[in-house]
């Protein structure tokens, strides 16, 4: 699920990948259902492919946004995005214990939290990387 949705550098908000033409994306905003064209000028990330730095190897966000799903029994973050970096950070602690405190900053966690509330407030609530491979097989 996380390898059709995207983000677009310089638009708020997540895209899903609707179509995919030569040069552009077609793509539709989760919030608010949207079309547009994504074109091959502009920095589009996969959810997908993003992942976060930890003192070991980096860790997936699809690893990450499950953890936050069990933590938040599948609700909301219970923290503000907008909280100071010591909430922040003290947040994410609890979700990567080992998370690289030099290279992870305060505003990674901010988008982290606000992409977490914005696929659970959307109802994409399925994050596992098996169940990805699984559905990618068929």
């Amino acid at each position: 699920m996380l390898k059709k949705i995207v983000s677009i550098s310089g638009k708020p908000g997540l895209y899903q990948v609707i179509s995919q033409g030569k040069n552009r994306l077609i793509v539709e905003s989760l919030t608010d259902k949207r079309r547009m064209p994504a074109y091959s000028s502009d920095k589009v990330v996969s959810l997908g492919d993003v992942s976060m730095f930890t003192v070991g190897e980096d860790k997936p966000l699809a690893e990450i946004l499950e953890a936050m799903k069990n933590k938040e029994n599948g609700t909301v973050a219970s923290v503000d995005p907008k909280a100071d970096a010591t909430v922040l950070r003290t947040y994410f602690k609890e979700i990567v214990p080992d998370f690289d405190r030099e290279r992870v900053y305060p505003t990674d966690i901010k988008k982290l939290i606000q992409w977490y509330n914005l696929l659970i407030s959307t109802g994409h609530t399925e994050f596992s990387i098996k169940e990805e491979t699984a559905e990618e097989a068929k």
